[in-house]
């Protein structure tokens, strides 16, 4: 299956139904009134986070998805059935935006969210409404609303915990398949991975991250040369970046300080978030340099010249040395992270619940609710006044 991390739609949602203008008829009731019901409510249409997923390709040929209208009113007080609902499944990572203005109108960021990304319209009032006790066959009513009607952008970011970065060639994808079971295609000659990769890194029984590894970035990739920034945003949500160096390159001209300095320009020029992320250096491909020594001084060689570093590996990805070391490297800063945010958490709660804030907030919602529900029934009102 193709890989689609972008893609345009266009969402509509459901008409409301038009309210009836109808009388009572019935034998031996020559003034029965009016009985015209109401219209039913437009269907929504909503976005829904779906794990199952990994790619937007279901968006990248149909394009326009309609919600059902509702009913209209009939006679004898019938009211018309509200319009169905449509959801529309996308993967983990999804961003909703509106295609005029920018505006992120949904971040589907977990498994099973569900955000109404357009509301349906409201049914029309049948004439049952507008009896009062001066007009008593009224003849009015009023029509459905028209549902919302919007054009949206889709953008696909992977929801990963380690982001792989790296020249082309420089080891990503071996070293994906060496620490995870993902399996993606390795050769000698570059760009072999033409899509980002996620795989599962368990560590223990109950412990596991998600690793992704992207395409190769080079330099000018911000000019648009070799795959440009297309895959960057997949970078994005990770909390760390491992930055993959191939410390023995077969090109004698090659120059991985160089080569990995351009890779942080390149995210620079991209994101500067990115380049203030947690990222680590894994110096790969250690197996080529047999003499222990000669390693060593490379090492040092290339250290000294790239700078300083928060942290540095020294790995060969095709025999797996060096790997594990990284892993739970990795897996420790995840859990201190993941112990930190939930002690925030919970210090939250016990502040809020100190202070009694739940119960306010609970309070003014129910306010709120009672609020929208006298401005609809004033609304009508309103509108009776002016028949």
């Amino acid at each position: 299956m193709k890989f689609f991390d972008e893609a345009r739609i266009e969402v509509i949602a459901g008409d409301g139904g038009n309210g009836a203008a109808t009388f009572r008829r019935e034998k031996y009731i020559p003034m029965g009134g009016p009985d015209g019901g109401d219209g039913g409510k437009g269907g929504d249409v909503y976005a829904v986070a779906d794990r199952n997923l990994n790619t937007l390709i279901d968006f990248r040929y149909k394009r326009t998805f309609l919600a059902e209208r509702g009913e209209n009113g009939r006679g004898a007080d019938c009211y018309g059935k509200g319009g169905d609902d449509i959801e529309l499944h996308m993967p983990v990572g999804t961003i909703i935006s509106l295609q005029e203005t920018g505006e992120i109108i949904a971040d589907l960021d977990h498994d099973g969210k569900r955000v109404m990304i357009a509301k349906g319209g409201r049914g029309g009032l049948g004439n049952l409404h507008f009896k009062t006790s001066t007009n008593r066959a009224p003849r009015k009513k009023t029509m459905g609303q028209e549902g919302e009607r919007k054009s949206l952008n889709l953008e696909l970011k992977v929801l990963a915990d380690v982001g792989l970065l790296g020249m082309p060639n420089a080891g990503k994808s071996t070293f994906i398949r060496a620490v995870s079971s993902a399996k993606p295609k390795v050769a000698d000659y570059p760009f072999t991975t033409l899509a980002p990769n996620l795989g599962v890194v368990r560590t223990s029984e109950n412990r596991s991250f998600v690793i992704a590894d992207i395409p190769g970035l080079i330099e000018g990739a911000a000019d648009g040369a070799g795959l440009g920034h297309q895959f960057l945003r997949h970078l994005q949500r990770t909390h760390i970046l491992l930055h993959i160096v191939d410390i023995a390159p077969f090109d004698p001209e090659a120059d991985p300080v160089s080569d990995a300095h351009a890779i942080v320009e390149e995210l620079r020029k991209y994101d500067e978030e990115l380049v203030n992320k947690r990222r680590w250096l894994v110096l790969n491909k250690l197996d080529l340099i047999p003499d222990a020594d000669e390693r060593q001084e490379r090492i040092a060689a290339f250290l000294e010249a790239y700078g300083p570093v928060e942290r540095h590996f020294e790995v060969s990805a095709i025999s797996r040395a060096g790997c594990q070391e990284v892993v739970f490297a990795i897996q420790d800063v995840l859990d201190e992270e993941k112990a930190a945010a939930q002690a925030a958490a919970d210090a939250a709660a016990a502040a809020r619940a100190a202070a009694g804030i739940e119960d306010e907030e609970e309070a003014a919602d129910a306010d709120e609710l009672d609020d929208d529900e006298t401005d609809y029934d004033e609304e009508d009102d309103d509108e009776i006044r002016n028949s």
